[in-house]
């Protein structure tokens, strides 16, 4: 975060991109007091750390790991058990065997006369520079018994490795890999998790005794590979997908390598398989936006596109391509360059559900009940997705394709969408933790639970009932909670929640309920709390809500002292002026709290006098004076004038 922070004193915003949605904006924060930042265009905001795992994709544990070596600051590591250590080191192990084999697997291509007169020939024809082999790891297994078999044991490597990684046979005895150009599989951080092959043999034109050879074979699965967690191309592309803000996805490894070579980098490809929500799970951390280019007949995409219900669950937005007769992604851009490829595919693509639609439609030909389940199914398809705007968008548009009555499409939905709830509230009132999970068990401040009345934050969430008065008060306790009130000899933390102790369990937001509760346990508990507690919260939705409240957009503007000269040294900043700002919000806040109970108690004072209890009723209306006059005295502090109802 350096290179924002030097750029700025005091919090100031900066005018430059952002480098999350690469937008030039007025509203990316960066708050070297708090150390937080907060881009008011996109939407994210965090520390260092949380700036670390956005921006490059970190885990939380490298992220810790990059900022100790930077500023050479010693990180002592939590003893693991032993099978953690065995699990740690074992996935180390099989990195090690990977890196070794594609440095002979490369070794073989690039110096040796039979590399290069079969593999790095066939590379050649297919258009691809030696840059371009280098960076995607590509190399050859020459058509021998035991050659890397032998060389890695005679580097110390073991035999057992090497079974496991599907570098050797089941016995050791022989190379898995053999007469096949390679393909090393990179994870996201870009190890060599695995590899795939393709034969360099003609398949056997027929005949007895005449065995198959599969195109490509793969390396099978182990504790760093996981075919269905992972996507070819992925480390060489999460940066462009990111500035691009959208994926392709191809389905070989030459049309991610070829398009890449092209200029078009945010590429990568599924190898074959249909999509899975793990692969959908790595693409949505880099973008929601995914094209899919096909290049099979009529009923392989039909196949393919019952799989991607799954990336309208994820919220995605999908758009097809389908490609010209007869080519691939590889072939069209050797054909005509990477600037035509860009062109047909933002010319061509459609967005997938009206894509389905009208695919779909012209199998029925007049069919009606054809129609009927044509229409079921792509009902079943918009049901999956959760933005109920954009579901409405689909079932218009829907509508008019099929020719059906529009309300008739919502009404499917919305069988669908209830149906599909109660299953879910099925499955968790049946899981173990709903069984063991009791209302009046107590809260634990040393390890906060994640709760479902955590609800949502959103960047400018609408307000209601007293939440206004409710989010000022969380904000207070979340910026100054550890500040010492000298006047009351107590932290602000203290100060409010002591005031406000009885008004805890009537807050209108569950959110910020949650937080003055977790707040008071944690003062309860002899613990204090400061913004670092907040910001590093273990709930993701009381994050966002610390970063949202202790970060601002404004700025005061330096044209009030260097072109008005008019001196701003007798205003106190906010974050020193927060002792009037407490007693003005808690002031606030227990006003809007008497003023509900005005109405609730007149409320009875009618029922009383309806049911003719006299006694009910006098009771009633003391109670009202002294709700009045303690509503008074609140409207006279605050310099508020309250209407009567």
């Amino acid at each position: 975060m350096e290179e924002f922070v030097s750029l700025r004193k005091r919090g100031v915003n900066l005018l430059g991109l952002c480098p999350f949605h690469q937008e030039k904006t007025p509203s990316f924060n960066v708050n070297p007091t708090r150390n937080i930042f907060k881009c008011f265009g996109c939407g994210k905001g965090g520390d260092a750390i949380a700036f670390l795992i956005e921006h490059e994709k970190f885990t939380y544990p490298d992220a810790l790991r990059w900022l100790a070596k930077k500023y050479n600051i010693t990180v002592e590591e939590v003893e693991r058990s032993p099978e953690q250590m065995m699990q740690m080191q074992m996935a180390d192990s099989l990195y090690i065997v990977n890196d070794f084999a594609l440095q002979h697997f490369q070794q073989q291509l690039f110096d040796t006369d039979e590399g290069k007169s079969v593999a790095l020939s066939y590379f050649r024809q297919r258009g691809l520079r030696e840059e371009t082999m280098r960076t995607f790891g590509l190399g050859y297994a020459p058509d021998q018994r035991d050659l890397l078999v032998q060389r890695a044991k005679g580097a110390g490597h073991s035999l057992d490795l090497l079974k496991k990684t599907g570098l050797s046979n089941a016995d050791g005895s022989r190379d898995f890999f053999r007469g096949r150009v390679m393909f090393a599989i990179h994870n996201l951080s870009g190890k060599i998790a695995a590899f795939a092959g393709r034969t360099m043999h003609s398949p056997p034109q027929g005949g007895a005794g005449g065995g198959h050879i599969p195109k490509y074979v793969n390396s099978p699965e182990t504790e760093i590979y996981v075919k269905n967690r992972t996507l070819y191309g992925a480390f060489q592309a999460k940066k462009a997908i990111r500035q691009l803000d959208e994926c392709i996805l191809v389905e070989g490894y030459m049309d991610v390598i070829s398009l890449h070579q092209a200029g078009i980098e945010n590429v990568v490809a599924s190898s074959g398989t249909s999509l899975t929500e793990g692969q959908l799970q790595l693409i949505k951390r880099n973008t929601d936006n995914l094209k899919i280019l096909y290049d099979g007949d009529p009923a392989g995409i039909k196949a393919a596109l019952r799989g991607l219900d799954l990336a309208l669950e994820q919220d995605m937005n999908v758009r097809i391509v389908l490609l010209p007769d007869g080519e691939d992604p590889d072939s069209y851009v050797q054909k005509f360059g990477g600037d035509a490829f860009n062109e047909y595919t933002a010319r061509e693509s459609k967005d997938f559900i009206l894509f389905k639609t009208q695919l779909l439609l012209a199998d029925t030909k007049g069919d009606p009940v054809k129609k009927s389940g044509l229409i079921k199914d792509i009902v079943i398809s918009i049901a999956k997705i959760p933005d109920p705007i954009k579901r409405n968008v689909y079932l218009r548009e829907c509508a008019t394709l099929l020719e059906v009555s529009e309300q008739a499409l919502v009404s499917e939905s919305n069988k669908l969408i209830a149906n599909a709830m109660r299953k879910r509230e099925e499955k968790i009132a049946r899981s173990p933790e709903a069984a063991s999970d009791s209302p009046d068990r107590a809260p634990n401040p040393e390890h906060p639970v994640e709760d479902p009345t955590f609800a949502r934050v959103q960047e400018k969430p609408l307000l209601r009932g007293d939440e206004f008065q409710e989010r000022d008060i969380v904000r207070l306790l979340m910026q100054f909670g550890n500040h010492r009130l000298e006047k009351e000899d107590l932290t602000v933390g203290e100060y409010i929640l002591t005031d406000i102790e009885e008004l805890l369990g009537n807050f209108d937001n569950p959110l910020y309920g949650k937080i003055a509760s977790e707040c008071h346990d944690l003062l309860i508990a002899g613990r204090t709390f400061d913004q670092h507690y907040f910001i590093q919260h273990p709930a993701p939705e009381v994050c966002e809500l610390a970063i949202m409240l202790l970060t601002s957009p404004d700025e005061l503007s330096p044209n009030w002292e260097e072109k008005w000269n008019y001196p701003l040294q007798n205003q106190p900043l906010p974050e020193l002026n927060f002792p009037l700002d407490v007693r003005q919000a808690l002031d606030r806040f227990k006003l809007r709290k008497v003023l509900k109970m005005c109405q609730v108690n007149l409320g009875r004072v009618r029922a009383a006098s309806d049911s003719g209890d006299t006694d009910g009723m006098l009771r009633y209306m003391k109670i009202q004076q002294k709700l009045y006059e303690k509503r008074d005295e609140l409207a006279k502090r605050l310099g508020t004038v309250v209407l009567p109802k």
